[in-house]
């Protein structure tokens, strides 16, 4: 009966473990998949199939790594059986809520970080039912908690981000010293000597130095690699660079794109055998552990585990099927192309849409720095500087693919730096954050490249000290939720798991539909979004947008009015946040103006006034719905009196109005009928005749004390920003208009289908 109920739990750690696999790959994928994606260095498809790839290989090489899970953070022999179990389950079921919550919210965190802060919370919990059990003092903890392992792993990964930032820094600069940003000039002659260098790097530490932690390599195999790594290093280097020159002079491809999907393979192989460990390490300990159970006469509470302190070699089938289910988690998850957008709005050389503001450390370190920069230079030599500055002078590749965050030298780098790092961190057993590595090294690069300029600086710098205090959260979060979970098993038993599986299984279909309306909302920003069109393209799109957003302004409007009238505050609330949703939208656009203008014709500068007029015009109409929304639903906040049946009537009325011009504009834009205009006046002007006529109304009734001061204010203020919305879109219409014309060269004639 014990043994059935041991290998139910064992059951539920691999279920447990495959739901792990699912959302840390979700996590994990912006680690190898930013740098390609961002770059644009090939299909999409293209770097899913060598990102498989390279994780099916990755999987098999991280055998070495599972004794983290089985004794690096505590000391098993000191636990029993039954305890041991306790841990194991508070720890895959926090994982799995915790990563899944992360990625919901598109926020990378880390695998590895949060599987070693788990299991020290769920053992320092135990540890400390164990010490009040047995009347010792918490000075005991040392003898349960591998203290001395636990610090150098947590000091290995808070090392890592300073060393990643640091030598990414380093290595874009010589990159981009060398190459300029106008890299194809020097690409003949020295891109198949960094290609051949890059991959040869990626050879030596992924596979001469990580060929240890394989779980199907020989003993013989591994023992050439190691007394060969010489030759080995030597025709790696010369094969690469002679097969890069080939391709360079005969096929003349971009060999960039080779050393970026190379280097993509490598990261995702990397990845794999550093962090698949945080997946399945914990439920491999669990089955190590119930073998050695049923093996043994002893109860469970009698049975220490010290055999889990022996070296054990995980099975090549049980890496690979783990592998495998990653590669379909990577394929399927839009939760996994969802976390890539922040390290890549980080890292981005253009300037646009700040996903952060600013704080006062960023304006603090930016103004810092800018001055440490201008004392260092002024003892350097004019020359010296001119000539510096004009390796780093920007230049935009007129091939180069819309939407490309960064350029493929920036790239490879990125790609290369981190496996290497990554690498050398599994090679010493030490689960280095896949993640912040990455990350780190793409911050690094972008500061050596100029992607943080004074025009976005602040912006980058907060939203880099975000990402990190977001690590420091997962830390703490991981340690607290073990350590209440473990606890809540250890009182609970049975009956506490079976409740904990159903609590994870709801919040994980929960943040599941969160996500799905998320990415609903993202795919229709997307829609919206004319900044990535070119030449006559931003006319259309344009002239969508600006539909889409007429075509709401009344339906809020009156939605809006009719919740109030109800006092439905859940109503209203909902439909704030539409309108906050729609400022944000066009607030995107007006940010983004400037790579519209830079994709319209050279020679249209009035073209751009107009179409900046236009995005103008569409923030204003934002904004006045905004001003009428925040009053009315703070109005309905302060429980105050609605309004009278007159005034409902007379707005009903205005509300009416107030749809018909927007439906003409919204007809006028849609269709280019701008004979129609004159009609549109004739709407506009009767409108701001019954505003005028209304607010006198409502004058009377406050002087005859019919209506109230606070229900008078909002009555007027709704009147005012209606009064604007008015103004602002018949402007929005003329200027629209003009854009047309200009865009059409001015012929007024091309401005009707």
């Amino acid at each position: 009966m014990m043994e059935t109920l041991y290998l139910i739990l064992i059951v539920i750690l691999f279920i447990l473990a495959i739901s792990d696999l699912v959302v840390g790959v979700s996590n994990d994928a912006v680690n190898f998949l930013n740098s390609a994606i961002g770059a644009k260095a090939a299909p999409f498809k293209i770097i899913m199939l060598v990102a498989a790839l390279g994780i099916i290989f990755g999987a098999t090489f991280s055998s070495g790594m599972m004794e983290v899970a089985r004794k690096g953070i505590f000391h098993p022999d000191q636990f029993y059986f039954s305890e041991i179990m306790i841990i194991f389950l508070a720890v895959m079921l926090t994982d799995v809520i915790l990563l899944d919550v992360y990625n919901t919210f598109g926020l990378p965190t880390s695998t590895t970080v949060s599987i070693v802060f788990e299991l020290l919370g769920a053992a320092v919990a135990v540890s400390i039912i164990k010490i009040s059990n047995n009347a010792d003092t918490l000075l005991q903890m040392s003898d349960y908690i591998n203290s001395a392992k636990a610090l150098a792993i947590i000091s290995g990964i808070l090392l890592s981000v300073i060393i990643a930032f640091a030598v990414g820094a380093f290595v874009q600069y010589l990159t981009r010293l060398i190459f300029t940003f106008n890299y194809k000039k020097y690409m003949r002659a020295f891109g198949p000597l960094w290609g051949g260098l890059a991959i040869t790097a990626i050879t030596y530490f992924i596979l001469i130095k990580g060929a240890k932690g394989s779980s199907f390599l020989t003993d013989e195999t591994l023992h050439y690699i190691k007394t060969h790594g010489g030759q080995i290093l030597l025709f790696s280097f010369i094969g690469w660079t002679v097969i890069l020159q080939m391709i360079t002079f005969i096929v003349r491809f971009n060999i960039l794109r080779v050393i970026v999907l190379v280097g993509t393979f490598a990261l995702a192989m990397a990845f794999a055998s550093n962090d698949l460990v945080n997946f399945i390490g914990v439920p491999l300990a669990g089955l190590r552990s119930f073998q050695e159970f049923i093996a043994n006469p002893q109860g469970p509470d009698e049975l220490l585990m010290s055999a889990l302190k022996g070296e054990v070699k995980t099975a090549t089938p049980i890496l690979l099927i783990a592998g495998l289910i990653m590669v379909i988690t990577l394929y399927f998850s839009r939760k996994a192309k969802s976390v890539v957008a922040t390290t890549i709005d980080l890292s981005r050389q253009d300037e646009g849409t700040e996903r952060f503001g600013a704080s006062l450390l960023s304006r603090a370190l930016v103004r810092g720095s800018r001055n440490t920069a201008t004392s260092l230079g002024n003892y350097l030599p004019y020359p010296f500087k001119r000539s510096i500055n004009k390796r780093f002078e920007r230049y935009r590749d007129p091939n180069e693919k819309p939407g490309s965050s960064f350029d493929m030298i920036r790239a490879s780098v990125n790609l290369v730096v981190a496996s290497i790092l990554i690498s050398i961190g599994t090679n010493l057993k030490l689960p280095l954050s896949t993640t912040y590595v990455t990350f780190m090294v793409a911050m690094g690069t972008s500061l050596a490249d100029g992607a943080w300029g004074r025009e976005s600086a602040v912006y980058r710098i907060t939203g880099v000290l975000s990402v990190i205090g977001g690590w420091f959260l997962t830390a703490i979060s991981a340690f607290t939720a073990a350590f209440v979970i473990a606890n809540l098993i250890h009182l609970g038993g049975a009956f506490a798991i079976g409740g904990l599986v159903i609590i994870a299984i709801i919040l994980i279909i929960r943040t599941h539909r969160i996500h799905r309306t998320k990415e609903k909302e993202k795919q229709e920003s997307a829609t919206e979004d004319v900044t990535v069109l070119e030449g006559e393209n931003v006319l259309e799109g344009s002239q969508k947008t600006i539909v889409k957003h007429i075509n709401k302004i009344p339906g809020l409007y009156d939605d809006m009015l009719h919740a109030f009238y109800k006092e439905d505050r859940k109503r209203l609330k909902k439909i704030r946040k539409d309108i906050i949703d729609l400022d944000k939208k066009v607030k995107k656009q007006r940010d983004n103006i400037n790579l519209t203008i830079e994709r319209l014709k050279e020679d249209s500068v009035e073209t751009g006034h107009y179409y900046v007029q236009v995005i103008d015009y569409l923030r204003e109409i934002a904004h006045a719905t905004h001003y009428i929304i925040d009053p009315v639903y703070e109005h309905v906040e302060n429980v105050h009196k609605g309004f009278i049946e007159i005034q409902i009537e007379e707005l009903e009325g205005l509300t009416e109005q107030l749809r018909k011009l927007f439906d003409k504009v919204s007809y006028t834009v849609e269709h280019n009928e701008f004979h129609e205009l004159d009609k549109v006046y004739k709407i506009q002007v009767k409108l701001l005749d019954t505003i005028d006529a209304l607010r006198k109304s409502q004058l009377k009734r406050l002087k005859k004390k019919i209506s109230g001061t606070n229900t008078t204010m909002l009555y007027l203020t709704i009147l005012q920003e209606t009064k604007n919305l008015s103004l602002f879109v018949v402007n929005m219409l003329k200027s629209y208009r003009d854009f047309v014309v200009y865009t059409n060269g001015g012929d007024r004639k091309k401005t009707r289908k």
